[in-house]
């Protein structure tokens, strides 16, 4: 039989493929289409009600009517500097601090030893125990820390065992952080943060010494240096990072929280408890975006002063 020449129609192409051949050869188009719902995301909820919030703190606040008009004032950051809000400013940054500062103290040892030294099993552990306090309710953890810091409640029973109940009441008569019990003293409410924002200390600088080489740290004791010099001169520079990216989220978290110093410590208002007061109780808006303000620009100047530091150098 004769070779018959068999003639095939190609195919009309795809949805898919005439966007993939009109996308391809276009590589700044694919890479905007692709960032464009997160950027979306970002600037429109993210951005757009931050800024809307903030943009109220310079309207103005009728007490008679209880209502917001669009008239322009900066009595709102004028009132900052009122002796009441100072107080309440500056006993919000003060706690901030402490908390970050225990947050380091306590997590950079954890961290490296469960980069450097803990086996397998015991780097899970402790993975298990970092991150407990994060697994349960907010609520409930408050609550729960009422409870243990209560007057008759396991902490004092611990410490009355242990012989040392004469020296917490030693303590809670010092000025400043003592109270009547642990649950109504300033110490109280620093262990409780302490122990909540610890894993967002302890998790950036574990991350951040992992990638640090363990031969620089042996080749440093080789050349004769002592482990503080190896510390001062090599781990903390290249780790240093992790604890700027854990103390930006402990000092952020400890300004704007509002239900633990609600719940444990004295009487006085913090920064996130004015805020939930002014919005949601009286409804001062103006005033209570520009308490708002203040975690912001401190943490603005915080990132400054990092980035001047070299915190950013070996990202």
């Amino acid at each position: 039989m004769p070779d018959v020449a068999v003639s095939y129609a190609p195919k009309a192409p795809t949805l898919s493929r005439r966007l993939s051949n009109v996308l391809y050869p276009r590589r700044s188009l694919t890479l905007f289409l692709i960032l464009l719902p997160p950027l979306l995301w970002f600037g429109v909820v993210y951005v757009g009600s931050l800024l809307t919030l903030l943009s109220q703190s310079v309207f103005t606040f009728d007490e008679m009517a209880m209502s917001v008009t669009t008239e322009l004032t900066s009595d709102n950051f004028t009132s900052l500097l009122n002796p009441a809000n100072y107080d309440i400013v500056i006993r919000t940054v003060l706690m901030a601090v402490a908390v970050t500062l225990a947050c380091v103290l306590i997590g950079f040892p954890m961290a490296y030893y469960m980069a450097h030294h803990a086996g397998r099993g015991e780097k899970a552990l402790f993975f298990v125990g970092v991150m407990l306090p994060m697994w349960a309710s907010y609520i409930v953890k408050a609550y729960a820390w009422t409870v243990l810091l209560a007057q008759g409640g396991p902490m004092y029973a611990l410490l009355r065992q242990l012989g040392l109940l004469p020296v917490l009441e030693g303590i809670l008569q010092l000025p400043v952080i003592g109270g009547d019990t642990l649950a109504t003293s300033n110490l109280g409410r620093f262990l409780v943060f302490t122990y909540i924002w610890l894993p967002f200390m302890v998790l950036p600088i574990q991350a951040a010494i992992e990638r640090v080489p363990a031969n620089l740290l042996l080749a440093s004791a080789d050349l004769g240096a002592r482990p503080f010099k190896t510390f001062t001169t090599v781990l903390w520079p290249l780790a240093f990072p992790g604890v700027v990216a854990g103390s930006i989220f402990t000092f952020s978290l400890t300004l704007g929280d509002y239900i633990i110093p609600q719940l444990i410590g004295p009487s006085g208002l913090y920064i996130g408890n004015m805020v939930y007061t002014l919005q949601g109780t009286i409804g001062n808006i103006p005033l209570a975006a520009a308490f708002t303000c203040v975690p912001i620009v401190l943490i603005t100047f915080y990132l400054a002063l990092a980035r001047r530091l070299g915190a950013f150098n070996a990202l």
